[in-house]
C-alpha cells in the first residue's frame, strides 16, 4: 500500500447510505453512537425541562437518593464534572429546595450535600421520566433485541472505562447503598421490557 492509498478513506455501502462525513468512515459504530447519544440526550432534556432540571442535574440528584450527604469534592468526582458546573447545579438545586449543603461535622472546612425530604417527589417524576425515556428509545426492539443492547452497551462501557482508568480518569459506577431520603415503602414498578 503505498502512501496515498493510505490516505484514501474507506468508504462503505452502509456508511454512504446514512451520509455518514467521510472523516467517520473508519468508524461507524462510534458514529453511531455519538448520534443515538445526542438525540437520547435531547429527549432526556426535554423530559427534564417539564420537571424543572436542567440536563445533568439528575445524576447528580440520583447519586445523592443512592448515597445520602456526601461531601461536595465527593459528589463532583462521582459525577466526573467540572466543579464550577457542580457548585452551579448546587446553587439551582439548592434554590429549588431539592438539596441543602451544610458544614462537614468531621471537617469544617468541607460541605456536605444532601437531597432533602422534599425532593421525594421528584425522585418520583425523574423515575417515572426515565421510563418513559426508556419506552421511547427502545419502542423498535423486542425483549430480546432490548436484552442484546444492555449486555452489549455494558460491554462497550466496560472497554470505555478501562481506557479512562488507564488515562488516569474514573468511570461512574453505582452508587453505594445509603441513606434514601425517600425511604417509605414504594410500590413495586412494572418492568420496562
Amino acid at each position: 500500500m503505498t502512501a496515498e492509498t493510505a490516505r484514501e478513506p474507506r468508504t462503505t455501502p452502509s456508511a454512504c447510505a446514512a451520509g455518514a462525513p467521510s472523516a467517520v468512515l473508519d468508524g461507524p459504530v462510534s458514529h453511531a453512537i455519538s448520534r443515538v447519544s445526542r438525540l437520547h440526550r435531547i429527549a432526556a432534556g426535554r423530559a427534564l425541562r417539564d420537571l424543572g432540571l436542567h440536563p445533568g442535574q439528575e445524576f447528580l440528584m440520583m447519586h445523592l437518593w443512592d448515597t445520602g450527604p456526601v461531601r461536595q469534592a465527593e459528589l463532583i468526582k462521582a459525577v466526573g464534572l467540572d466543579p464550577s458546573t457542580v457548585t452551579k447545579m448546587l446553587q439551582r438545586l439548592e434554590h429549588a429546595g431539592h438539596v441543602r449543603r451544610r458544614p462537614d461535622p468531621a471537617d469544617r472546612r468541607a460541605s456536605l450535600v444532601e437531597a432533602t425530604d422534599t425532593s421525594c417527589g421528584l425522585l418520583v417524576e425523574v423515575r417515572r421520566a426515565w421510563g418513559e425515556l426508556e419506552r421511547q428509545t427502545l419502542a423498535g426492539l423486542d425483549a430480546s433485541e432490548r436484552t442484546e443492547l444492555a449486555r452489549l452497551l455494558g460491554k462497550v462501557e466496560g472497554a470505555l472505562c478501562t481506557e479512562a482508568a488507564r488515562g488516569g480518569g474514573a468511570c461512574d459506577g453505582a452508587a453505594p447503598a445509603g441513606t434514601d431520603p425517600c425511604s417509605e415503602p414504594r410500590p413495586a414498578e412494572p418492568p420496562l421490557l
